[in-house]
């Protein structure tokens, strides 16, 4: 089986077929998931010092932190799946 990679911003990529959710970190409980997966070392800071505008879920319980809007990474992750598909 192929890895599927899905570009995150900065060079930055994640497993296409892992990601589970990708939310906006504007909430309250998803701002207590961030502190909490940076408490357990599962947060992976891929804002390369940027405001993060992503939280990227994955199927192992790790969050991806993005610079990118989640509405972006979710259109590229949709744009991926197409042209598979069309294989």
């Amino acid at each position: 089986m192929r890895a599927e990679l899905v570009h995150v911003g900065f060079g930055s990529l994640v497993a296409a077929n892992r990601v589970l959710a990708i939310l906006s970190p504007d909430s309250a409980p998803v701002k207590r998931m961030i502190q909490k997966a940076r408490q357990d070392g599962a947060a992976i800071d891929a804002t390369y010092g940027r405001k993060t505008k992503a939280v990227i879920v994955m199927d192992t319980g790790q969050l991806v932190l993005a610079a990118l809007q989640p509405e972006t990474i979710a259109g590229r992750l949709a744009q991926q799946r197409g042209e598979r598909d069309d294989e």
